[in-house]
């Protein structure tokens, strides 16, 4: 049986977006045009501003899909038995880093997407401290705030990716044994109650070529 129409436009939007996004992954943002992403999606060019009108939504797309994956595993990871290093995990993840340190660029030339990340920065990191304030009773004495703990998981986050595409290690693996020795000293967290899972988020206003997203 053959595919039908909303069904292939569907699949042809996705497969433009995961052009644009490796395009982006390996060459920067820069790299990202219509020839490129349809060359590499194998569609007519002529495709690539049907589905998306203008670079911009092409961008807005590829960095909406990012985030909201993001902020779907943070949400796991706020019922995870190990919800802090989830969240390590999640927000130090290297593709992800890779493209907001693009879109950050990306952003100084385009309000669209400096809007848009900025918005999902602020929905990430509401959720980050969400999290950390679920263990807060456990934190030692002198620890930084949850909303300042999730500023210096960003920052760390983007300067070991962005080292990571210079080529430069030093220091990492001693920032890394820093962090794991943090996330050891908060004991083992229960999952929260069905109820507090259930409770909706409050509405409010995302992100990181190779790591908040």
């Amino acid at each position: 049986m053959s595919e039908s129409a909303p069904a292939r436009e569907s699949t042809t939007r996705a497969a433009l977006i995961d052009a644009a996004t490796r395009l982006m992954l390996e060459d920067g943002y820069a790299a990202v045009t219509t020839r490129k992403v349809a060359a590499r999606a194998d569609v007519n060019q002529a495709l690539v501003y049907y589905h998306f009108g203008t670079m911009d939504e092409l961008f807005l797309a590829v960095f909406r899909r990012g985030a909201e994956a993001s902020l779907k595993r943070l949400e796991d990871a706020a019922r995870s038995d190990d919800p802090l290093r989830t969240l390590w995990q999640v927000s130090s993840e290297p593709q992800g880093s890779a493209l907001t340190i693009e879109f950050i660029a990306l952003a100084n030339h385009r309000q669209a997407i400096r809007t848009e990340l900025a918005d999902y920065t602020r929905r990430f990191r509401r959720k980050q401290r969400e999290i950390i304030e679920q263990v807060s009773d456990a934190q030692d004495p002198g620890t930084p705030t949850p909303a300042a703990a999730t500023v210096v998981i960003a920052a760390l986050a983007r300067i070991l990716s962005m080292d990571g595409m210079l080529g430069i290690t030093d220091g990492h693996d001693e920032v890394l044994a820093l962090i794991e020795d943090r996330l050891t000293r908060w004991p083992p967290h229960e999952a929260p109650s069905p109820a507090l899972q259930a409770a909706p988020e409050e509405s409010a206003p995302l992100a990181r070529r190779g790591c908040e997203q």
